[in-house]
């Protein structure tokens, strides 16, 4: 532990939106906890809206791909954040790039804490021959054990998420009729073995649209994606679909004023959790275990994959490889279960 608490901490996170987004709950309760305390957040520009007016807390970007890119660029970037006067650095990502910039902070003797990313557990828990089958550290607690070295400690009791927003005015239909709840629905995840069939989600939204009791958001990116969201929106009068059409601010906007989340093991998960949306995942060949779960969501919130059928679940970490026959996991997940569990939250 770091004997003397630093005032100004450098918060290291430079990967996926929803790795960041995690960060959130944690970032949020340490000031709201310790008010002396400010946070410059090291990523990239395309998430600096999730902390938009947090107290205490800029962002500052990397680029990583531009003048920030390999060794030199690394050094750069640690001579524009040396006139910060940071005090500690709390890396929460612990790869090759954040390693390298360890090397550069210790020649100022400026306190470095890496996260245990918990990786042999983490292989153990994929192994198909794992001796055991229990739950790993969450992603929040390995992220607040940095902070607590660095004479920080936080419960998740003490984290918190983000207010909720102002509904965007190029939105502003949604407003129409509040009698009727707004879901939202993430459809997409970065990898296939984490997507629910097309087919399948096409008759979760069948389902929903014939009640007449929601307002369906469809989100995603990437011109695949929005022209099967577009045909959704076509298809079905209570979809609307929002990809391609708002800034990334107006997004989160959007998704705090949702009254009900579903996506994937993905991104857009942790969006709405942040706000403390009521978030359902479904999971394919990942697994909550691997400590991935949205923050302060419910167990049963997350619909999974028949494991006596394919036991090997998690085949992954990351959805990216499983063995043959698992691309079909999900499809032990009926969309009668999915349309079932969202009226359960919403008690409708």
């Amino acid at each position: 532990m770091v004997t003397n608490n630093p005032k100004h901490i450098l918060v290291i996170r430079l990967s996926a939106m929803g790795d960041v987004a995690m960060t959130v709950p944690v970032i949020l309760g340490i000031i709201n906890k310790y008010p002396g305390v400010k946070i410059t957040v090291l990523t990239k520009p395309f998430t600096a809206p999730f902390f938009a007016g947090i107290p205490n807390v800029r962002v500052y970007n990397a680029d990583v791909k531009g003048k920030h890119k390999g060794v030199l660029g690394l050094w750069k970037l640690y001579k524009e954040l040396k006139p910060l006067h940071i005090d500690a650095v709390a890396d929460i990502h612990n790869v090759l790039r954040s390693t390298i910039l360890k090397q550069y902070f210790k020649l100022s003797s400026i306190p470095f804490i890496q996260i245990d990313k918990g990786r042999v557990a983490k292989k153990e828990l994929v192994n198909p021959q794992r001796s055991s089958f229990i739950p790993l550290k969450t992603t929040f607690e390995r992220y607040a054990e940095v902070f607590g070295k660095l004479g920080y400690p936080i419960a998740k009791s003490e984290m918190e998420t983000l207010q909720k927003r102002a509904i965007p005015e190029n939105v502003s239909y949604l407003k129409d009729n509040k009698a009727r709840p707004l879901i939202g629905i993430a459809p997409f995840a970065a990898f296939s073995g984490k997507m629910y069939p097309h087919e399948l989600m096409e008759e979760v939204l069948f389902s929903l649209n014939s009640s007449n009791n929601y307002q369906i958001v469809l989100f995603g990116g990437g011109e695949k994606e929005i022209e099967v969201l577009s045909k959704w929106d076509a298809q079905f009068n209570n979809c609307h679909n929002a990809a391609g059409k708002l800034s990334f601010s107006d997004e989160l906007s959007l998704i705090s004023n949702l009254q009900l989340m579903l996506a994937m093991d993905s991104g857009n998960a942790h969006l709405a959790a942040m706000f403390g949306v009521p978030t359902v995942t479904i999971w394919g060949v990942t697994h909550p275990y691997a400590g991935f779960s949205p923050f302060n969501q419910p167990e049963h919130f997350a619909l999974l994959s028949d494991r006596k059928k394919y036991p090997a679940i998690p085949t992954s970490i990351y959805g990216n490889k499983y063995p043959d026959g698992y691309d079909k996991s999900m499809e032990t997940i009926r969309p009668e279960t999915i349309v079932q569990k969202i009226r359960e939250v919403l008690s409708i």
